[in-house]
């Protein structure tokens, strides 16, 4: 499994945790709060999960290196 980092633009991630602490937690990017959603979204554990993936999650707060 690749390496998980944060994106290395400080002010997305500061954008995103706020987004995150304003929600409890959920996906700031997403309209509904679901489970699925709760950070780190079941989307990028899936693709954290698949050996090729690299790239960011869906709110561009973590990177997944190979």
């Amino acid at each position: 499994m690749g390496r998980i980092r944060l994106n290395e633009d400080p002010e997305v991630v500061k954008t995103v945790r706020e987004g995150l602490a304003a929600t409890g937690g959920y996906c700031p990017c997403r309209v509904e709060r679901t489970e699925e959603y709760k950070c780190i979204c079941q989307e990028f554990r899936k693709q954290i999960a698949d050996p090729d993936f690299e790239g960011y999650c869906h709110c561009m707060l973590y990177y997944k290196e190979k």
